[in-house]
């Protein structure tokens, strides 16, 4: 059985950082792209992040480029995501999603074929 597992999550004020993770078990994480979503209230999820099977290659939206970095460990079977200088904005559930559909990844959600449960991310001002 796969799971996804997010943690991480919290309220921080705008301005400061916080670091999700994802846990992976039940497939061979090295074959899976992984991708970090976002839902705000009322909103569509929308992409995050993504970063390739090896770790090489990871791409962001444009509303978090220069703020938020994808890394990955496959010893681990972990995802990580580093978020700095947050936004109220960037308040949303985050999901890590794994997707082997693609390369290096893809942006769209119905391209991941696993999703964790979220973790809820909320930015004060």
């Amino acid at each position: 059985q796969v799971q996804l597992v997010e943690s991480g999550g919290g309220l921080v004020q705008a301005g400061g950082s916080l670091r999700l993770a994802c846990a992976a078990s039940g497939l061979t994480f090295s074959n899976y792209a992984m991708g970090w979503f976002r839902q705000a209230p009322g909103k569509e999820r929308e992409f995050v992040g993504a970063i390739s099977r090896s770790g090489t290659i990871t791409d962001s939206t444009d509303s978090v480029k220069g703020r938020f970095t994808i890394s990955r460990d496959n010893a681990k079977n972990t995802v990580d995501l580093q978020m700095n200088s947050l936004k109220p904005e960037d308040t949303a559930v985050y999901s890590c999603a794994a997707g082997r559909r693609s390369s290096p990844f893809s942006t769209r959600e119905y391209d991941y074929d696993y999703w964790g449960q979220g973790t809820q991310v909320t930015v004060s001002s």
